[in-house]
């Protein structure tokens, strides 16, 4: 399937999320669909980001969750005790290049299907 919904509040960093997912192959779907994976940016709020990880759960009970913050840090152990904490299988770093997220995306639910 190699699905992925994309939850960003910032219109301009949705866009690039979705342009890089789906030029790389992946299909980027709508929040109530079916998915493998949520991308999702997190703010400085525990309780939002609380809220934002049930929601998804809720929505998308198997998928796996990758979280963008602006407050992580760069060589942040990116499947660690951050990720675990938040109950999540990836932290990753903003500012983020195309590559680190394509790397992350393909490491958690493989490549994507190129037969569509």
């Amino acid at each position: 399937m190699s699905s992925i919904v994309i939850y960003e509040r910032d219109d301009l960093m949705y866009s690039l999320l979705r342009e890089w997912l789906s030029a790389a192959g992946y299909t980027v779907s709508e929040s109530s669909a079916p998915v493998e994976l949520v991308v999702a940016s997190f703010s400085t709020s525990k309780y939002e980001n609380e809220m934002l990880i049930r929601g998804a759960r809720r929505i998308h009970p198997q998928a796996a969750i990758i979280a963008l913050s602006s407050q992580a840090r760069s060589g942040l152990s990116s499947d660690g005790a951050a990720a675990t904490a938040l109950g999540v299988e990836r932290v990753m770093a903003k500012p983020l290049t195309r590559g680190e997220l394509l790397a992350a995306v393909e490491s958690i639910i493989g490549p994507p299907n190129r037969t569509r």
